[in-house]
């Protein structure tokens, strides 16, 4: 997905984050994508305070969206750098085309994994048969060692798996027993965990890591620190165990994101992930030119034939590094 603002930030997002406890709760901002009828995403990460959580950069949550009142997802051509794109769907389906040739639909509970490399560009669409669109979309940034590889895809459908009282889809790493294998450039998890009304789940996790529990639906206890809807409740490394609890009278639907604290400073403005100011400036400026860089999408018919870079800010992009080294 691109991030559609007419005007980006250096991803210095609001509002700020609030302690309680041991877990750092995120709260989002909604931005929206596009024009006055633009479905709207709740954005976590990056904020002011964390840009990263593992090498996990960008964390996008939208819906239940009424397409016949917004018309859905309709993203023209876009590029990407330094970045892996991961889509997951709740309900609803969206085509994807890209630069490397590949055309395929996200559908619930499958996993799109997509890599930028040295650039790409691509294209998302809900489909006709859609009527309601609900899912996350999320970045990983790239490390040093393969900001100029090749263009990637990987599509991996994971099983439920049941862990103590919760269903468990892995799409990324390790967690309870199941294991995704789709490749990734750091250790990373991603896992969807499903808890019935009281149900309570024991989750051992790798103690290098930190982690972010996102709520879909409903609410959960993660740690002993209650989470809302849409919020993002961020645990440390150095603990082996996450406890999530559903105090809810219906199912809780969580994320679970992890990953070793991402160990390079980085710069984030609009779809690009680099190291410096000028990486960004030489992304941009090739993107508006055509340049080979990205590619071409075959097969998208929509309202304009790419998006347009909007205007670099004023001043130099600083990196971001992370917030407790």
């Amino acid at each position: 997905m691109s991030n559609l603002e007419s005007d980006p930030p250096e991803m210095r997002c609001r509002p700020d984050a609030a302690r309680s406890g041991d877990v750092e709760v995120l709260v989002p901002r909604e931005v929206p994508l596009g024009g006055p009828r633009a479905m709207t995403v709740r954005r976590t990460l990056p904020q002011k305070q964390r840009s990263l959580i593992g090498a996990w950069c960008f964390v996008d949550h939208y819906g239940p969206d009424d397409v016949s009142m917004t018309g859905g997802m309709d993203v023209a051509p876009h590029p990407h750098t330094g970045l892996q794109t991961v889509s997951w769907l709740f309900a609803g389906q969206v085509e994807h085309r890209d630069s490397a040739g590949v055309h395929a639909l996200i559908r619930p509970g499958e996993l799109n994994l997509m890599t930028s490399g040295a650039g790409i560009a691509h294209s998302e669409v809900s489909t006709s048969e859609t009527s309601a669109l609900h899912g996350v979309q999320l970045w990983v940034a790239l490390p040093a060692s393969a900001l100029g590889g090749p263009r990637d895809f990987q599509h991996h459908v994971p099983s439920a798996i049941p862990a103590g009282d919760a269903s468990v889809r892995v799409f990324l790493g390790a967690l309870a027993g199941s294991t995704s294998p789709v490749t990734t450039f750091t250790p990373l998890l991603g896992a969807e965990i499903v808890l019935p009304p009281g149900g309570s789940v024991p989750l051992e996790v790798d103690a290098r890591f930190e982690h972010g529990v996102l709520v879909d639906t409903g609410s959960i206890i993660a740690s002993g620190t209650e989470l809302a809807r849409a919020e993002l409740g961020y645990l440390g490394p150095g603990r082996s165990e996450i406890s999530l609890t559903n105090p809810g009278s219906g199912d809780a639907r969580v994320l679970l994101l992890g990953g070793p604290p991402f160990g390079e400073d980085i710069v984030m403005w609009w779809n690009f992930v680099g190291r410096t100011h000028e990486d960004i400036v030489a992304a941009r400026e090739e993107w508006e030119a055509g340049s080979e860089r990205f590619g071409v999408v075959s097969g998208y018919v929509g309202r304009r034939s790419r998006l347009p870079a909007p205007g670099l800010p004023g001043g130099r992009l600083r990196p971001r590094a992370h917030p407790d080294r």
